[in-house]
């Protein structure tokens, strides 16, 4: 007879979610000291996707801190990759810097994002933006917090009285499937929609009810994983287009308050691919 593998406790998720938060604590304080003193700002191949050695140096703090903790789990960070056996349940997935491209130019809306997956399942988040102070925190039926105190999703019900935000990948100049269309589709439908730059803040704001829908494509796990957690446990839904089961893998997703789900996804699948030249393709 096989060993019943048991879901974790609370006790156990309160403290993963407390080594997650000093993790991202740590890698807050360090993109705040390089806050304006690049020396170094590089694009990883494609235009618009950067590097900094901010990345790297909050993203070795933020692994120190982990590996110290649970050296048995495996690691999944944007600049490193894959590290550590893939037989473990528990898989961290890191975004050091997320919001690269707004950092590298001392645009403030950056955060550090780290997220724990068990047995594929997003259940520990943590989302620190160290340029506004603002520390969100999630885990499976423990609810989400901003700064220690409880958030909900908004309860806007009409696409009409709604504020979006999405994001453009960075093939968009290579394809048609770009967000476009869909851009403008939901700005005549809606009070108005945000590009913020940053997937982590993006879900986080919907959380804490700042922003009522959001989808975007071209995503990694590592953007959009602590961020789930967050929506979900401050009664929000995450789901893909279609409104079926979200692959974390498939780089698309659709997270809103819930009242709105249904509505923005219908109209999501309306919309046709903007067709146009693409002079820097």
């Amino acid at each position: 007879m096989k060993n019943e593998i048991l879901p974790p406790q609370p006790l156990e998720l309160e403290a993963f979610l407390d080594i997650a938060t000093e993790a991202a604590l740590s890698a807050g304080a360090i993109l705040q000291s390089f806050w304006g003193n690049l020396k170094s700002v590089q694009e990883k191949g494609r235009p618009g996707d950067l590097v900094t050695e901010a990345d790297a140096a909050a993203e070795a703090a933020v692994i120190t801190i982990l590996k110290r903790h649970f050296p048995e789990h495996q690691i999944l960070a944007e600049e490193s990759g894959h590290q550590g056996s893939n037989t473990s349940r528990f898989l961290w997935a890191i975004d050091p810097l997320d919001g690269t491209t707004n950092y590298a130019h001392q645009y403030p809306f950056s955060a550090t994002s780290i997220a724990l997956l068990i047995d594929g399942v997003p259940q520990v988040g943590v989302i620190f933006d160290p340029f506004h102070q603002e520390l969100f925190r999630a885990a499976s039926g423990l609810g989400a917090t901003r700064n220690r105190q409880p958030i909900h999703v908004s309860q806007t019900s009409a696409l009409s009285q709604s504020l979006l935000v999405t994001g453009f990948a960075y093939d968009r100049r290579e394809t048609v499937d770009n967000n476009y269309a869909e851009f403008c589709h939901f700005t005549h439908l809606t009070q108005g929609v945000r590009r913020g730059g940053a997937a982590s803040l993006d879900l986080a704001y919907i959380a804490c009810g700042r922003l009522d829908g959001y989808w975007e494509r071209g995503l990694s796990p590592w953007d959009i994983a602590a961020g789930i957690v967050l929506v979900q446990e401050a009664g929000g839904q995450v789901s893909a287009y279609n409104q079926t089961p979200l692959d974390l893998n498939s780089g698309r997703i659709l997270a809103t308050n819930g009242h709105l789900h249904e509505a923005l996804s219908t109209e999501l699948l309306k919309v046709k691919p903007l067709v146009m030249p693409l002079p820097y393709a």
